[in-house]
């Protein structure tokens, strides 16, 4: 059963950003999409490029070594050279505060 840490306040990170965030051996990339919170792990299966330093168009984000794109409401790769999804993680809002449940 997943713990949920805070990892932003969701003035953080406006619709259309991304926002890398490490908790403990978690790398991981809070997306807002219109509102609402996605987390995914931060690294590309492809070739291990950080995503939270790619482009957000939507719900696709696409990473910036190789152009791998994925969907961050699902962890589905929609283009290659990736071809293994990412993880996602659970989100929950409550207040300012955005908590992403986490096996710790």
């Amino acid at each position: 059963m997943p713990v949920f840490v805070t990892v932003a306040k969701t003035t953080d990170i406006r619709p259309g950003q991304v926002k890398y965030v490490e908790v403990e051996d978690y790398q991981l990339a809070i997306c807002n999409v219109d509102g609402v919170f996605y987390c995914i792990e931060d690294v590309c299966t492809h070739d291990g490029g950080h995503l939270g330093q790619g482009e957000l168009m939507g719900n696709i984000i696409e990473c910036p070594r190789h152009g791998a794109r994925f969907d961050v409401t699902t962890g589905n790769v929609l283009r290659m050279p990736a071809v293994a999804p990412i993880e996602t993680y659970p989100v929950q809002v409550e207040g300012d505060e955005i908590k992403v449940g986490l096996d710790l």
